[in-house]
């Protein structure tokens, strides 16, 4: 059965598209859920996409050298394995030429709608359902909605004074403007993260000068990239197998990183003197070596890789600043040291809105009360998928469950297969909506919170976009292992949940017990069975 859609919904905004399921996205979050959906038989749902097309991150990003800097062969569904892939590291086309394929093969268009652009999610708890606003004029009734918006989706711009007043071209990586020739231009470019190290080496040999603006410079280590071999593909389409056995060993190599990262931050220090060797490779001069070196330890913030960056600084038409900005003039980056750095174009590398991943005002749960408000003290939820306060509302790369380590579709897929165990519960137990007991949440986080206390992001000695900038607690990362994460969420517990029957405001207490759900190992919750409603 398909998502119902009145025969005059188009024409009336006001006649509201009734479906079981919503799902806001379309990257790999939403189209897996989406794919998961028709493979267990559960048809009645549709897909919000803001675009006009699929791919999330993959599709809002396309900067020049763009590409993905987790194997090929592993940011990939498990359900669907690519034996097409040309690089070891998929370019931003190849990658949302891949999901674009997913979502024919696996027969989910019917259920999309694009121009849909999320504006209000508002939970009706008499009707336990979920009433949903779009910026164009359209509206849904969903009993359960399921988040895939990703971390990676609002662009994050710096406030500088004058920013308003420069009269040159100025745009965000995620925003490239490419019918802009940047050929013969002064190009500044303010940030040095993911995405800079990218587009930097792109664009560098084009332009007259870059003036690279850095605040703090990232470890960068080889990155090892190559052609896939005609050979390898052949292989890859013909046995199976050995797709599956690359895989498999690429996932063990990156999972292998978690020692570094969260269990035994001292291991950091051996990978810190790779990429010392090589920026000591790279660069020769060792004014600006020493620029490039950071005062932290390595694995605080995003470690990166690339092997055109550093020998793109070293061009003579490149200088690298490390003042502050004072102000941005009509035509020029002033720094606080009075030096005045003429510009035909800004182009900010800035990042994303992680720590903010809803607007005020779009997802109001029980009590109208806004997630923003329940986020007050930094975002969290349960398992990174539910949130007391807000039935029927799972969230795919939620709160903790980022890595630094290994691949996130591994996550979103394991999410993905929670939020099924869900609902088939649900189903099951003819439970009309669920929602997951404050004291479970808050255990749960408390133990997540402590375990990232003691990794190498908390104690290395830096500032990250991990961090939330209000608390400064780690609201984004998962502390260790991604198969400690696939384990947590290996079952779904209805102990850990008031289920709510069609009957209205009536709840089916469980009686709370320990729940299966491990981080690292340990016990995450210990759940009581007090009253705990609100």
């Amino acid at each position: 059965m398909n998502a119902r859609m009145p025969h005059d919904a188009a024409s009336h905004a006001s006649a509201p598209l009734e479906t079981d399921i919503a799902i806001i996205g379309t990257g790999f979050a939403g189209l897996g859920m989406a794919i998961r959906l028709r493979q267990a038989g559960l048809t009645d749902f549709v897909v919000a996409e803001k675009a006009d097309s699929v791919g999330g991150t993959w599709r809002d990003n396309h900067y020049p050298g763009c590409a993905c800097d987790v194997q090929s062969h592993v940011y990939s569904f498990s359900f669907a394995p690519n034996p097409r892939w040309t690089r070891m590291f998929a370019r931003q086309p190849e990658i949302r030429a891949y999901l674009e394929d997913c979502t024919r093969r696996f027969g989910v268009q019917s259920h999309l709608r694009f121009g849909h652009e999320l504006t209000s999610a508002v939970y009706d708890e008499v009707r336990h359902r979920w009433h949903l606003g779009f910026a164009n004029g359209q509206q849904w009734s969903a009993r359960v909605l399921i988040s895939a918006m990703g971390g990676l989706s609002r662009a994050a711009l710096p406030d500088i004074p004058g920013i308003d007043t420069f009269k040159g071209r100025a745009f965000h990586s995620q925003h490239w403007d490419h019918a802009y020739a940047l050929d013969g231009k002064r190009v500044a470019v303010i940030g040095t993260g993911a995405s800079a190290i990218q587009f930097v080496p792109q664009i560098a040999p084009r332009v007259a000068h870059l003036t690279l603006f850095q605040r703090t410079p990232p470890w960068i280590m080889p990155k090892a990239d190559r052609a896939v071999r005609p050979f390898e593909r052949w292989l890859f389409r013909h046995l199976p197998i050995t797709q599956k056995i690359m895989r498999s060993a690429l996932y063990c190599m990156l999972e292998s990183r978690a020692l570094g990262f969260a269990i035994h931050p001292s291991l950091m220090k051996t990978a810190q003197k790779a990429a010392e060797r090589h920026l000591r490779r790279q660069v020769r001069d060792p004014q600006l070596r020493a620029t490039l070196t950071p005062d932290y330890t390595m694995g605080c913030k995003r470690v990166l890789i690339s092997n055109d960056y550093f020998p793109a600084l070293t061009r003579t038409n490149v200088e690298v600043t490390t003042s502050s900005i004072a102000r941005i003039e009509d035509d020029a980056v002033i720094t606080s040291d009075g030096v005045r750095h003429p510009a035909d174009c800004l182009i900010f590398g800035t990042g994303f809105q992680v720590a903010d991943p809803f607007p005020r005002g779009v997802v109001l749960g029980r009590g109208g009360v806004d997630i923003v408000d329940t986020w007050r003290d930094g975002a969290h939820a349960y398992l990174g998928t539910t949130l007391p306060g807000y039935p029927n509302f799972f969230m795919i790369v939620g709160p903790n469950t980022g890595l630094g380590h290994n691949s996130m579709v591994f996550m979103i897929e394991s999410q993905v297969e929670y939020i099924l165990r869900a609902l088939k519960t649900m189903q099951r137990e003819k439970a009309e909506a669920i929602e997951v007991r404050p004291q479970v949440e808050h255990a749960y986080n408390q133990e997540i919170q402590q375990k990232l206390g003691r990794a190498i992001w908390s104690t290395g000695g830096c500032k990250s976009w991990y961090l939330d900038p209000r608390t400064g607690k780690n609201t984004t990362l998962w502390p260790g292992f991604a198969y400690r994460f696939r384990q947590a969420t290996s079952t779904f517990s209805m102990n850990d949940y008031f289920a709510y029957s069609a009957t209205p405001q009536a709840a089916t207490t469980h009686a709370a017990t320990p729940h299966s759900a491990r981080v690292h190992g340990n016990a995450a919750v210990s759940a009581s069975a007090s009253a705990e409603a609100n």
